[in-house]
């Protein structure tokens, strides 16, 4: 039988599909149809792992059946959408909640930076149909790599600028006599508790403007879209009931798509760090101890993730009834 929470799906840069699946029984055997608002596409019976689609339009999104030799079936969109310039652009929609609803697909969208996307990148951002996109970046992260955006139809922008506030000391103190890899990754940690017990004024905004807004339909992003971008996420997930191990599923996902190697660079010109590859990498990496340290930290101080939410984020059974409404089916 097929699991619906464990259907994954992906464009890569070459407009490429690729689709992944898991199965409560190894002898499960799937076919797959493609949704396509130009018509359906059928693909070979008999699918055990995974397939590959090509040549369905670029500056889409695109919905799959998927079912197997018992007659059970699920329909899921791209995880992860096929931005040339973005590689963290995902749908963290689709998902079932404790309470047996699903999330819907293409209303909730996270990312990493948005300013070097291609131009089919924005066509495709187009016709999300965004209302709203929240920025969490500092200032002179948002200016020196403003985001390209449609010029019909631009979503708004939000500027909710998250610097935790231990920053600024640790990075001055990085430099001869920095303790490595260890050093940094526990810098990380405290950065994710800080979210969760520092940031709670940015991260309320953010629940009131996506509340202002009837049915929006919204991205979060940062740089890499992880560290900020993956807390936001997961307090949205929670909010609407995903299971807490599916909201740390989607967190570490981010591995599958974000290469640390490749922004070394970025990182030692951005913060002025001259230290050795192995020594910066935890602040690229996803590791769960991260995203566990803040969620961690709500349960030492809250009886639960809706008292966090209502005392802390101003959402409280009202709101979160709203939130269900529009985002559950």
């Amino acid at each position: 039988m097929l699991i619906a929470d464990a259907i994954h799906i992906w464009r890569d840069a070459d407009g490429e599909y690729h689709l992944e699946w898991e199965a409560s029984q190894p002898d499960t055997r799937v076919t797959v149809e493609s949704l396509d608002s130009a018509g359906r596409a059928h693909y070979p019976d008999g699918l055990t792992a995974g397939a590959r689609v090509s040549g369905l339009p670029a500056t889409n999104t695109h919905f799959f059946r998927l079912r197997d030799q018992h007659g059970n079936e699920a329909v899921a969109a791209e995880r992860k959408l096929g931005m040339q310039g973005t590689p963290n652009f995902r749908d963290f929609g689709g998902y079932k909640t404790a309470g047996g609803q699903q999330l819907k697909w293409g209303y909730l969208f996270r990312s990493g930076q948005l300013s070097r996307l291609t131009e089919q990148d924005v066509a495709l951002l187009g016709n999300l149909e965004l209302d709203l996109i929240c920025d969490f970046r500092q200032v002179q992260e948002q200016e020196g790599d403003p985001s390209r955006l449609p010029a019909e139809r631009s979503p708004r922008v939000l500027s909710l600028p998250i610097t935790p506030g231990s920053n600024a000391n640790f990075f001055e103190q990085a430099g001869e006599g920095f303790g490595g890899r260890q050093t940094m990754f526990d810098f990380m940690v405290e950065i994710n508790r800080d979210f969760a017990l520092a940031q709670t004024e940015t991260y309320a905004r953010m629940f009131r403007e996506v509340l202002s807004v009837s049915d929006a339909r919204f991205l979060v992003h940062c740089a890499a879209g992880k560290d900020r971008t993956g807390f936001a996420a997961a307090i949205v997930l929670l909010a609407l009931g995903v299971p807490r191990e599916v909201v740390l599923r989607d967190y570490l996902m981010t591995a599958r798509y974000f290469n640390p190697s490749l922004e070394l660079d970025r990182i030692r010109q951005k913060y002025q760090m001259d230290l050795e590859a192995d020594a910066i990498l935890p602040m690229l990496e996803v590791h769960s101890d991260y995203l566990s340290a803040a969620l961690a930290a709500i349960d030492e101080r809250y009886p639960s993730i809706e008292a966090y939410l209502a005392e802390e984020l101003g959402v409280g059974p009202a709101e979160l009834a709203e939130l269900k409404g529009r985002y559950l089916m």
